[in-house]
């Protein structure tokens, strides 16, 4: 498989006209509706805590299927979780196909703020790093894929990076959807769209007040802070507070993933996102640049995260996945 930017050709995506606007696409994605059903990948999960790098725990879910035609790992968005529609909803997909399903939280997303005193950031790559490289290990030998969406695509990515040092044992395909490459570019989008702001600020405050009332003594400032009405406003009071970054630009470059980065990437790559999706500037994905293991999908609709072929059906990128995840070795499948 080459590093193909008509990769959208060969894959088409093509919802009918209604269902094209982005902020439906985007909607879409998260809502709940979606879950409803039976889900035998809910019925068969079990709850983990991964101890990771310098005793930071990570919650996540396991649900092994007897099958086991493979394992794939799931990483949601800033503000999700395990439970996240899209996640719960990809998940069944392939587990209904045979595949084993781990979903992780990162810290103090799910319910999962009580188990560290520390708050999040989405610099903290190793622990991410370690807890998947944890889940891997549950294959018992069947090929693993990891699916990771908006910043869970940014962690996506800089696994893929960072296998140019590391490994994840029997790792067969990353994919990365609407991911986040530069958050200096892509943060400021979020708060000119009043749907996009209210949303996260309602759900990252939410979680800062989670962890005050948790740690008052640590974070006795978390009120005060959080009484701003833009979530890059936010940024700016909280990152110097309770981080080592002195500001909130450096604090984005240090996750971005930069042009060459994946350049020497060993792992078969696919990269979806769409040119109207209102929180990912299409020229970052367009500026990366990919070897002959990568695919680079830019399609015309899609929104964030949505890429819906029809209102109840599977998505697209359902589909594609469970191309590659369960299409037998010929080049393009594990």
């Amino acid at each position: 498989m080459s590093s193909n930017d008509n990769a959208a050709e060969d894959y088409p995506f093509n919802p009918p006209l209604w269902l094209r606007p982005s902020l439906i696409q985007t909607a879409l994605a998260s809502m709940k509706f979606r879950r409803r059903g039976k889900n035998a990948m809910l019925d068969a999960a079990q709850s983990r805590v991964l101890i990771c790098e310098d005793g930071v725990r990570l919650l996540g879910s396991y649900s092994p299927n007897p099958e086991n035609k493979a394992l794939v790992i799931f990483l949601h968005g800033w503000e999700g979780s395990q439970d996240s529609t899209y996640v719960v909803s990809c998940g069944r997909h392939v587990f209904d196909q045979g595949a084993s399903v781990f979903r992780l939280n990162y810290r103090d997303h799910g319910d999962s703020h009580h188990l560290n005193e520390g708050v999040f950031y989405s610099t903290a790559f190793n622990e991410v790093f370690d807890a998947v490289k944890q889940a891997a290990e549950l294959a018992s030998g069947a090929p693993v894929y990891i699916v990771g969406f908006s910043l869970g695509g940014n962690f996506a990515l800089r696994i893929a990076r960072s296998l140019r040092d590391l490994t994840i044992h029997n790792l067969k395909h990353i994919f990365a959807i609407s991911p986040v490459v530069d958050p200096w570019g892509a943060a400021p989008l979020v708060d000119l769209n009043p749907l996009y702001r209210r949303y996260f600020l309602k759900k990252w405050t939410r979680s800062l007040r989670k962890k005050h009332a948790l740690y008052p003594e640590i974070y006795a400032d978390i009120p005060h802070l959080i009484k701003k009405n833009r979530v890059l406003d936010i940024t700016a009071e909280v990152i110097p507070r309770y981080s080592n970054f002195p500001t909130m630009e450096s604090y984005f470059n240090a996750y971005r993933v930069d042009p060459h980065d994946l350049k020497t990437c060993p792992v078969p790559i696919s990269i979806i996102t769409a040119s109207d999706d209102g929180m990912i500037p299409e020229d970052d994905i367009k500026g990366l640049d990919l070897n002959h293991n990568a695919r680079r999908i830019i399609h015309q609709h899609g929104g964030h995260n949505g890429f819906f072929q029809s209102l109840l059906g599977p998505t697209w990128y359902d589909d594609y996945i469970s191309h590659i995840v369960f299409t037998p070795p010929d080049g393009d499948a594990a």
